[in-house]
């Protein structure tokens, strides 16, 4: 079973598409090596998944051909990753009011400084 088609299939994410650019860009290890898309996988590997922000850690219990609903697919892996930070902990996003329309330029250059970015000047 081909490893992008499997993360696919038990929702660790979104798209097929999604599964296979997070392998070709060197984000999914299968027991500890970094794998293309078309690695073949079996039951009893670890998989290394980093989406979304966050690394996910899953023990292949059962192998699937087909995406199924969610319960179903959370009984094909053992879930190891580490729990999510606390919102209160993760940097706040910028939130502009409803309305107020494209930012400035003015605004823009106060949220690369908060994002830590240097304005190219």
């Amino acid at each position: 079973m081909r490893v992008d088609v499997w993360i696919w299939s038990v929702r660790l994410t979104k798209t097929r598409s999604q599964a296979a650019a997070a392998c070709r860009a060197g984000h999914v290890r299968i027991n500890g090596e970094r794998v293309k898309p078309a690695h073949a996988l079996k039951a009893g590997d670890e998989v290394r998944l980093f989406h979304a922000g966050r690394e996910r850690i899953v023990v292949v219990s059962r192998i699937i051909r087909k995406r199924v609903g969610a319960p179903a697919a959370a009984q094909c892996y053992v879930d190891n990753s580490p729990p999510p930070p606390p919102r209160e902990l993760t940097a706040p996003t910028g939130v502009r009011d409803r309305g107020a329309g494209r930012p400035t330029k003015r605004d823009r250059r106060e949220m690369e400084r908060l994002h830590g970015r240097a304005s190219p000047r």
